[in-house]
């Protein structure tokens, strides 16, 4: 591995920090915005033309704001839970194909930090390690509120990461591959996973809705019952990386669903019309970021638009309805795959 080689992987990973801290940051405007059009509002217009500086007064306010840490909480974990909840989220960006690859000097480079052969299991391992941040952050804070916040999040998680992992299984059956990057390479043209996965990406994105907290199953952070759960207790710049980590997730969640089943950087018959490597990796890397930005928009439009469910609801839609669906999908993968075989057995 030469020394050029590692100063563009550095590059790339401050690049995709950036990016995602950035996309994170300017998705609280948008969201502000986009609610204010639903509900007929203005939304935030005094920071800077149309309100566009929002964000930043809003990341001042968090920093200048009075830190307070409940004299009864166990102040170690208090202070770890936001960090976990950050760390995590900013970790699931590094197997996500975000281009083609760049070839520079004769050189190729990925746009890609590291293409693992068992993305997914990392995908969804880091993923599972981000309810620790709630549930340490919700314990730690030692009220009663934040411990049901906290104990909503991990069971919901828990009852969702389950339908969603056998989603996953039928598309790697289908895909044959645990990576991004060839989960994305395979898809070229129109030859997108939604097409041979339909059923699988619908739960896939319900789930995902789930996992961050999002509405309608932004049950462990319900204001109307929990005041504001699990991080009911904390203040300044603690409070901003927990609902920072939401929005990082909220960017990661939009990039896996358009890499898994859209196409990720694919646009069809961009290679009739650009040859220059460079160039289509270029566009790949626009195109992913347009799919990214409309599901960013859907978990917004989906967050105004419908009612919160209930806990009883949220627990039936779960078990009793996304994993049933998930199996089933599961079965039907399988029996299209072997389709010939078992055509093959009954005719004989």
């Amino acid at each position: 591995m030469t020394v050029d080689y590692l100063i563009y992987k550095c590059v790339l990973v401050l690049a995709v920090f950036a990016i995602t801290l950035l996309v994170a940051t300017y998705s609280t405007y948008a969201e502000r915005k986009i609610a204010a059009f639903l509900q007929d509002r203005v939304g935030p217009d005094r920071a800077g033309p149309f309100g566009i500086l929002q964000p930043l007064a809003d990341a001042v306010k968090m920093f200048m704001k009075e830190e307070m840490i409940p004299s009864v909480s166990n102040k170690f974990l208090f202070i770890i839970g936001p960090g976990i909840c950050m760390l995590t989220a900013c970790m699931t960006g590094v197997v996500i194909p975000w281009g083609p690859s760049l070839t520079i000097g004769g050189k190729i480079y990925p746009l890609q930090i590291t293409d693992l052969n068992i993305g997914i299991l990392y995908l969804f391992g880091v993923i599972s390690l981000g309810v620790y941040g709630i549930m340490i952050g919700g314990w730690a804070s030692n009220n009663k509120f934040s411990l049901l916040g906290a104990i909503r999040a991990s069971s919901q998680m828990i009852s969702y990461e389950v339908a969603m992992g056998i989603s996953i299984i039928a598309l790697v059956m289908t895909t044959g591959t645990l990576s991004l990057g060839q989960i994305a390479e395979q898809q070229h043209s129109w030859h997108w996973n939604i097409l041979v996965q339909p059923l699988g990406c619908l739960i896939f994105v319900i789930c995902a809705f789930a996992e961050t907290n999002r509405a309608p199953f932004d049950l462990p952070e319900c204001e109307t019952e929990l005041v504001g759960g699990y991080h009911t207790e904390y203040s300044s710049m603690k409070l901003g990386f927990f609902l920072f980590a939401e929005y990082i997730n909220m960017f990661i969640s939009s990039a896996v669903i358009a890499t898994f089943y859209f196409g990720g950087y694919n646009m069809p018959f961009i290679g009739r019309f650009v040859h220059d490597p460079n160039w289509t990796a270029i566009l790949g890397f626009v195109f992913l970021f347009a799919k990214i930005s409309f599901f960013i928009f859907f978990f917004m439009w989906v967050r105004w638009t419908l009612p919160r469910f209930r806990y009883d609801q949220l627990m039936n839609l779960g078990w009793k309805i996304l994993i049933p669906l998930s199996i089933l999908n599961l079965v039907i993968t399988g029996a299209w795959m072997m389709r010939h075989e078992i055509i093959h057995y009954f005719v004989k």
